[in-house]
């Protein structure tokens, strides 16, 4: 639970520069990243393309619960913080409730997948080329504006603390919908290898 909470919190002060200046802090978001995969930090998004069967579903729930509490942590301390982190978190979170809970959900599918692909080669660790991956992973994702289940558990912490009213039920549909969708994401490049294993062996 602690390397849960760790990767939490991580990702959470990654999150906090992103919220700062989302420019800078779509590469600075990196950082949490590295962080996580060089110390072995535990991370939904790194541990849900690499599960061995469904017994490792339960655990998987806990490294989930363990980054939102991190994730929770940093929010508190962010509201000493001079910084307009709570417009900027009710922004996203917005976005996300008027894109509503299928949307988000398709667009975590792509965070997924992109999440997973380069942790796989940051864990090879041979050279410098199998961070690279990385580097770009990141900045993509949110370019292309894919929830991550973390980072937004992150926002929706400082939006939770700056808002008087909450529709509870949109919120945690979309979330749920996250979830799933970074979930399924972080487990394509599995079924295609299955597919193309499938093939190959139809051919002889």
């Amino acid at each position: 639970m602690a390397k849960s909470v760790f990767a939490g919190i991580l990702i959470a002060i990654a999150g906090w520069g992103f919220l700062a200046n989302p420019v800078l802090g779509m590469f600075l978001f990196c950082v949490g990243l590295i962080a996580v995969v060089k110390y072995g930090a535990r991370l939904y998004t790194g541990t849900a393309g690499f599960l061995t069967g469904w017994r490792d579903v339960v655990p998987l729930l806990m490294v989930l619960a363990g980054n939102i509490i991190g994730c929770l942590a940093v929010a508190s301390i962010s509201l000493f913080s001079p910084l307009k982190l709570g417009e900027a978190a009710t922004g996203i979170i917005t976005a996300r409730l008027e894109t509503g809970w299928l949307g988000t959900g398709l667009l975590a599918i792509g965070c997924g997948l992109l999440m997973s692909l380069a942790v796989d080669f940051a864990r090879k660790n041979r050279d410098f080329s199998d961070w690279l991956p990385l580097l770009f992973a990141v900045p993509a994702f949110i370019l292309c504006g894919f929830p991550h289940c973390v980072a937004d558990a992150f926002y929706c912490c400082v939006y939770l603390l700056n808002v008087s009213s909450v529709s509870w039920g949109a919120l945690a549909a979309y979330y749920v919908a996250i979830v799933i969708g970074n979930f399924i994401g972080c487990n394509v490049y599995r079924m295609a290898q299955i597919g193309i294993k499938e093939a190959h062996e139809a051919k002889k």
